[in-house]
């Protein structure tokens, strides 16, 4: 089983520079990254025009650390001290869920965990500190 605790930096729609930046400061390799637009539209809640270039989600590769970046999702308010979450990345669906239940005593879901297109189990919590973690899951969810 393994578990990654990785950085998460939330931007106020200059994802991209940001990525540019870190890439450059730090040397770092860009292992993903992906557009809101570029992702599954949901009909109900369709990503506005000026949204669809902005950075969904980026994953920064920093010698033996990992960053990742995302503007803030289309509608959202951007609140500064918002700007970083800790995103924890396992192999273990049942790890996973403990895991997620545990940081929610106390706290608030801000997103049940589900699958999703990008992560076969997803969700994010408050915990009872005021710290959003996003929980995912490695592999393919299909």
């Amino acid at each position: 089983m393994t578990l990654s605790l990785v950085p998460y930096i939330i931007t106020n729609g200059n994802g991209r520079e940001a990525v540019e930046f870190y890439k450059k400061v730090f040397g770092a390799e860009v292992k993903n990254m992906q557009t809101f637009g570029e992702a599954h539209q949901d009909p109900n809640d369709p990503i506005p025009d000026d949204a669809k270039d902005k950075i969904m989600h980026a994953h920064l590769q920093i010698d033996n650390s990992e960053l990742m970046i995302s503007d803030t999702y289309p509608g959202q308010p951007y609140t500064i001290g918002d700007q970083l979450s800790l995103a924890i990345v396992l192999s273990d669906i049942e790890r996973a869920k403990r895991i997620f239940e545990g940081l929610s005593e106390g706290g608030k879901v801000e997103m049940p965990l589900q699958e999703t297109f990008w992560s076969p189990l997803y969700g994010q919590v408050i915990d009872q500190f005021g710290v959003l973690w996003q929980v995912s899951t490695e592999g393919n969810n299909k």
